[in-house]
């Protein structure tokens, strides 16, 4: 059996004989190692990886201070279950974390270990504290594939197929895109039709969104959308959840993308770039929020598991170190201003959009209909991979390429990418 996995063709058939069909992998290479913004398939070829585990890695891969804090960690143990004993790693983290999130305001953390289990467990807090049951999100909005995290996620295809029922009392509300013409003040007035057709201000819980949504597009929501639901939710009781699961830790160019908009969530969601590429997530919140839930009604087996915390810590004391902030401001214009290049050359790229090193480019098949061309993403995201650049798509209707570099990425590397899907984007009219 080792004989065989050692041969890559040999791995890439076993992939398909004994991995479920509906685990989809977006391109067709066997990693075999991967350092900083690099990754090499088992054939020895390198990638500039401008994916980084869909943005788990914002802090590149194999970070030597991760891998000592890990290494460390391990030496002590590697679990316990904190519902168990608790440890100081993960006490240590809520502590930043709540700093980090709100200073002095005592927020506090539950630590899971994926993304949607953090999601699940927000709206659990929120409906524990309100006691009501409606959850407002949002179209385009992506929160996991879990039972709830299909329920609120904002699109069908590929997530939703066949898995119905779905969860109840969740109300979908149309996300601001100005691209496409649907201002801030259309998706407030269709909140307000939710009130008055669907579903009572006074029995809603919480509305979640994404202050940048991810996988809908690398739309961002507009400051005075964010402050309109920060007063609308206030005024009606309802916990706002920010879902900060991509957006958080450095992506958007502030610590959480919530800080574009001058307020303060109840609660936040955070897991993907938290630990440098180990499995953890949670949920930050107001205090009196956040402990409405008895003992034992929130946690999990691994939920803050020892490694993933002491990873996690790492990852916070890079970013006090390195100054990765005002890093990912600088990779996102250098980045803009080279795709804004080429997009007068490529009149199929229809918008740049950029918050932070949050960058992406919605591809359309002509710019006065701004029809999606989903087709001539999946070509472009081969043919880049063919010069050597990693890239991912998103999107409703999967037309949008997202580019999601590590935020201590050298100017060498950004130049590389640039002229690596420049090149992509030629070969293809050739």
């Amino acid at each position: 059996m080792n004989k065989t996995l050692g041969d890559s063709q040999s791995v890439a058939a076993m992939r398909n004989t004994f991995v479920a069909r509906g685990v989809a992998t977006a391109h067709p290479i066997i990693a075999s190692r991967a350092a900083g913004a690099y990754l090499w398939d088992e054939a020895g070829r390198k990638y500039l990886d401008f994916v980084g585990g869909i943005g788990v890695l914002n802090i590149g891969h194999n970070h030597p201070a991760v891998v000592a804090a890990v290494q460390e960690q391990l030496e002590s143990f590697s679990h316990v279950c904190f519902q168990v004993v608790a440890y100081e790693p993960y006490i240590r983290l809520a502590a930043r974390l709540s700093e980090l999130v709100a200073p002095g305001q005592g927020y506090k953390s539950v630590f899971l270990t994926t993304g949607a289990e953090a999601v699940e467990n927000a709206i659990k807090i929120a409906r524990g504290y309100t006691n009501r049951p409606g959850v407002i999100a949002f179209r385009g909005g992506f929160h996991g594939r879990t039972l709830l995290g299909m329920s609120l996620t904002g699109m069908s295809a590929p997530y939703k197929q066949n898995f119905g029922p779905f969860a109840p009392d969740v109300y979908h509300a149309p996300y601001p895109n100005a691209y496409h013409g649907f201002t801030s003040d259309d998706a407030l007035k269709a909140l307000d039709t939710i009130f008055s057709t669907q579903i009572q201000a006074d029995r809603v819980a919480a509305i979640i969104l994404e202050p940048v949504q991810g996988d809908g597009g690398f739309l961002a929501a507009p400051p005075e959308f964010m402050q309109a639901l920060r007063e609308l939710t206030t005024k009606h009781g309802i916990v706002l959840i920010c879902d900060e699961i991509q957006t958080g830790f450095g992506r958007t160019g502030k610590m959480f993308g919530f800080q574009h908009s001058d307020i303060q969530p109840d609660l936040i969601t955070v897991a993907k770039s938290l630990a440098g590429g180990l499995p953890i997530s949670g949920v930050v919140g107001r205090a009196e929020i956040i402990d409405a839930p008895t003992p034992g009604g929130l946690g999990g087996t691994y939920g803050g598991n020892p490694l993933a915390c002491a990873a996690a810590n790492a990852v916070l004391d890079i970013f006090e170190c390195e100054n990765l902030l005002e890093r990912s401001r600088e990779i996102g214009e250098k980045l803009r201003a080279g795709l804004e290049a080429l997009k007068e050359k490529h009149v199929e790229m229809g918008e740049i959009r950029q918050i932070g090193a949050m960058v992406a480019v919605e591809f359309v098949t002509d710019a006065q209909t701004k029809a999606p061309d989903s087709a001539l993403v999946q070509r472009v995201l081969d043919a880049a991979r063919e010069e050597g650049l990693l890239v991912i798509k998103c999107g409703v209707d999967r037309n949008v390429v997202r580019f999601l570099s590590p935020l201590n990425i050298s100017e060498q590397d950004i130049s590389d990418a640039l002229g690596m899907f420049g090149r992509a984007l030629k070969s293809l009219k050739a």
